[in-house]
């Protein structure tokens, strides 16, 4: 730290010019704890995809079923609380709204959209056949 000492220092001259100048600067804070909203895209595609239902038949999963929204800025302005007031499953509001966000990255939708995982067959762990024979426990016998 500097120790200056007024005593020696005329008052007539400004002590430190940048002391001066913070009282006539303003300052613009920013916050940080707010989420920014993304933009919305402008409707695009094969087909010229224009409402949401058309974006929600093109994402597949029988999403336009689920949800249904009127206009193009209202289903871009869709939280997923919405969605969750609306009663979407969680595995489908992660979906919906991760088509949307690789939608607004202008990525073409047959690249992304796909049918859900079939369920598993055999739960547990570990390979369900070993040497061409299926595994059983010994309770089974």
């Amino acid at each position: 730290m500097f120790r200056i000492s007024l005593s020696k220092v005329p008052l007539s001259r400004p002590v430190l010019p940048f002391i001066q100048n913070a009282q006539r600067r303003t300052v613009t804070t920013v916050r940080c704890d707010v989420p920014r909203r993304a933009d919305i895209p402008s409707p695009r595609g094969p087909g010229k995809i224009s409402t949401p239902q058309d974006f929600l038949k093109a994402i597949g999963r029988s999403s336009e079923t689920k949800i249904s929204i009127d206009s193009w800025d209202a289903f871009w302005r869709t939280s997923g609380w919405d969605m969750k007031n609306a009663g979407l499953s969680i595995q489908d509001r992660r979906y919906i709204l991760w088509c949307m966000e690789k939608f607004r990255q202008n990525k073409p939708i047959e690249g992304f959209a796909h049918e859900e995982r079939p369920k598993k067959k055999i739960r547990g762990r570990g390979p369900a056949v070993q040497f061409g024979k299926r595994i059983r426990s010994r309770r089974d016998r």
